[in-house]
């Protein structure tokens, strides 16, 4: 057909139709397209992948409505439970996991900063005061409890 490929088995295949029709054993009238008369059951095939397509769907639907426990059956809410276990279990395993992240490095320089002086002990000496002095005053913070802290409205 214009092709170098082609061959005369290609003809056949360029009139064969891409979706075959869903009920092969009947043929078309006349040589004719597919008329009205068959409209009743392309509608039924239609209407069947429809109702494919409804439970597939109402079968991965979890239905959170239905949490009201007092419904239901010991049994059933065991069952749930473990049918939503097992969903969420397959689920997890199909998501990526998540790298543990690291501490935020502080320097670009580590070595640096370990092979530098110590802190003179007298700067710790004195971070060490200020702290306590800190510690001193908040433990001795109280509060005077001089009128009520919640007070009702009067509401006419």
């Amino acid at each position: 057909m214009g092709c170098c490929y082609s061959s005369d088995n290609d003809a056949a295949e360029e009139r064969k139709p891409l979706i075959p029709h869903p009920n092969p054993d009947s043929k078309p009238p006349n040589g004719t397209d597919w008329s009205a008369s068959n409209v009743p059951s392309a509608r039924t095939d239609e209407q069947a992948l429809l109702t494919s397509i409804l439970t597939k769907t109402a079968q991965n639907i979890i239905d959170v409505s239905a949490t009201d426990s007092q419904g239901m059956e010991q049994h059933e809410y065991m069952d749930k439970a473990r049918q939503y276990s097992t969903k969420l279990a397959v689920l997890s395993n199909t998501l990526p996991q998540k790298k543990a992240h690291f501490l935020p490095s502080l320097t670009s320089q580590p070595h640096q900063v370990l092979a530098s002086d110590l802190v003179p002990y007298s700067d710790v000496q004195q971070v060490s005061k200020i702290a306590a002095y800190a510690y001193s005053a908040i433990s001795q913070i109280k509060v005077d409890a001089k009128e009520e802290l919640v007070v009702q409205f009067a509401i006419p």
